[in-house]
């Protein structure tokens, strides 16, 4: 299939075909194609030759983006952080995050957790857990050690019960990591969600043993699951934050890694490149910011639209448990970032077919690909949920049985 225009959550093929989006670019479209609110911005903004490219060189579009992001976002939040440029995608957020907290500690280990995913450069993939992925590497992946994420073992232990004790035990081999990173919402590893007491305890077992918290907020970030960063709900406050995807607003790369104030200790130069600030996407970041978080409108609507996915999906489960209780499905998730999983990963990506067939885009994820990734614009209309959700009902009961 051929892709050739899209208007907030519909995409058209080359012959004109109509495709409900629930995929938003892996959440970086939160706000929908072509929003027309930043398609304005960002055509007024070529049109009266603004810069564009300017290297680190400080400029109108860089100054309007940290003025709105720190008036809008990080105060209101109490949120006291340094605003760091790297690269302009993900996973370079992230490898600036685990450079930093190095440098800061002078350790060298990271913790991560099981199924995590944070990017496919070298560092980011040491702390990825996904065979596939860390196998395309060609070299060793170290200096990482992964823990069981929130709920790995079903609650049959206490949480950090294997951290804990080799945290406090001089001879379990574990030298004292310089950063535990984490991700609220597992997304590529299958809508996995924490819980803010799992999240709560984490905070507080990096804080009583100097270990500086990351949370990779570059999936879930920019509103995906209400708050504008996912970690709010738990009320913790991570040392080192990393952004990207949505945080550009209208699908323009853009990446930010947030730390600290006395945790900037960067020699200048000492984490650059050429492409550190797409001056276009700083102004529809401002838009973005100004439009839709002056407010608390779109966080309220992101949390109805989310408790909406969860009622329907929680009938589909129903649907397809037996008299015994046996389930063939789960639904997971927060806000707008939802997960149905199947039994196996065929059956899965047979249902994502049928939606596809039936004019939805979307994906899977999870270790096995086991998981239906629901993901649309946070814009999208009740009418195009419900229609979205009613081919899903239509394709799972194609797939397992009506």
């Amino acid at each position: 299939m051929v892709f050739d225009r899209a208007v907030g959550s519909v995409m058209y093929d080359e012959h004109g075909n109509e495709y409900l989006d629930f995929f938003a670019g892996a959440g970086a479209l939160n706000y929908g194609h072509n929003n027309p609110v930043l398609k304005d911005v960002l055509l007024r903004y070529l049109a009266d030759d603004r810069v564009i490219h300017s290297l680190d060189m400080f400029t109108t579009a860089r100054r309007e983006f940290l003025q709105s992001f720190s008036e809008v976002i990080l105060e209101p939040r109490n949120l006291d952080y340094r605003v760091v440029f790297p690269g302009p995608g993900g996973a370079n957020a992230v490898e600036a995050a685990l450079k930093l907290a190095r440098k800061v500690t002078g350790r060298e280990s990271v913790v991560n957790f099981t199924n995590a995913f944070h990017g496919m450069t070298l560092g980011a993939l040491s702390v990825t857990g996904n065979s596939l992925k860390r196998g395309g590497a060609g070299v060793p992946l170290v200096h990482a050690t992964p823990m069981p994420y929130d709920d790995y073992f079903n609650r049959d232990y206490p949480d950090f019960l294997y951290l804990e004790r080799l945290l406090g035990d001089s001879g379990s081999g574990l030298n004292t990591p310089a950063a535990v990173i984490v991700e609220t919402v597992q997304g590529e590893g299958g809508i996995n969600a924490a819980r803010a007491e799992w999240l709560r305890g984490l905070a507080d077992l990096c804080k009583r043993h100097d270990i500086l918290l990351i949370v990779d907020d570059i999936q879930m970030g920019c509103g995906r699951t209400g708050g504008f960063f996912s970690f709010e709900e738990a009320g913790i406050v991570p040392d080192i934050v990393t952004l990207s995807k949505s945080i550009g607003a209208s699908g323009l790369p853009m990446a930010l890694t947030l730390v600290r104030p006395d945790l900037d200790i960067w020699e200048p130069g000492e984490h650059n490149g050429t492409f550190r600030g797409i001056a276009p996407a700083f102004a529809t970041a401002s838009a973005a910011i100004n439009e839709y978080w002056r407010d608390d409108t779109l966080e309220r609507s992101t949390l109805e639209k989310g408790a909406r996915v969860e009622s329907r999906w929680n009938s589909l489960v129903a649907k397809h448990t037996d008299a015994d209780g046996e389930g063939q499905l789960v639904a997971k998730g927060r806000g707008l970032a939802r997960g149905l999983q199947l039994p196996t990963g065929a059956q899965a990506d047979a249902v994502a077919r049928g939606a596809f067939e039936r004019g939805l885009l979307i994906e899977t994820s999870g270790p096995e690909g086991e998981v239906l990734k629901l993901m649309p614009a946070l814009t999208i209309t009740d009418a195009q949920l419900d229609r979205g959700l009613d081919i899903i009902d239509a394709a799972v009961a194609e797939v397992l049985g009506a």
